[in-house]
């Protein structure tokens, strides 16, 4: 016997981006926008890091700083953070993992979230840590934080993570 992780994608869009063969739309939402995944928890989820992101960078941008490495990271992984999920919402909202079938979209999704909060963590801290003398420099750190959370929070809510057992004994 052999032991695996193995991660399933819990949400609704899971079914339509893990089929292989492209099927076309039937039903009152079958146009090339899915308005069912714009109002889901996933959707708004990714609207909110998006927002805490995009200010955070600002907060950063717009204060005076002297430490010009350590804020530049920060201004690059939040930015590296908006643009994957902008480019994540657009995926499921156009519904594009259906026409680009060759691409695992659930796990890329769970990659970009793993690598990117990790990244966004650790900028937060080193920000938060030099921002004693501005107040628009700790606001940035915290939302980076916040960012953070939401991040880790969705990778929660869209992903179960369990470990499996696979047989290796064949009965013929």
């Amino acid at each position: 016997m052999s032991h695996g992780v193995r991660v399933i994608r819990t949400d609704a869009s899971s079914a339509a981006a893990s089929s292989s063969s492209f099927s076309p739309p039937s039903g009152p939402d079958s146009g090339r926008l899915d308005r069912g995944y714009a109002g889901s928890c996933s959707a708004m989820l990714k609207v909110a890091q998006m927002l805490f992101l995009l200010i955070g960078f600002i907060c950063i941008r717009s204060s005076r700083w002297t430490d010009h490495s350590t804020y530049t990271y920060f201004e690059i992984v939040s930015m590296y953070d908006f643009v994957m999920i902008l480019v994540f919402y657009i995926v499921y909202i156009f519904r594009v993992y259906r026409m680009l079938s060759c691409i695992n979209w659930p796990l890329a999704e769970f990659l970009h979230y793993l690598v990117g909060s990790i990244l966004l963590f650790i900028a937060s801290i080193v920000a938060a840590a030099k921002s004693s003398s501005s107040t628009g420099l700790a606001a940035g750190a915290a939302f980076g934080f916040l960012a953070t959370f939401l991040c880790v929070l969705s990778i929660w809510l869209s992903y179960k993570v369990s470990c499996v057992t696979q047989s290796t004994d064949a009965v013929v």
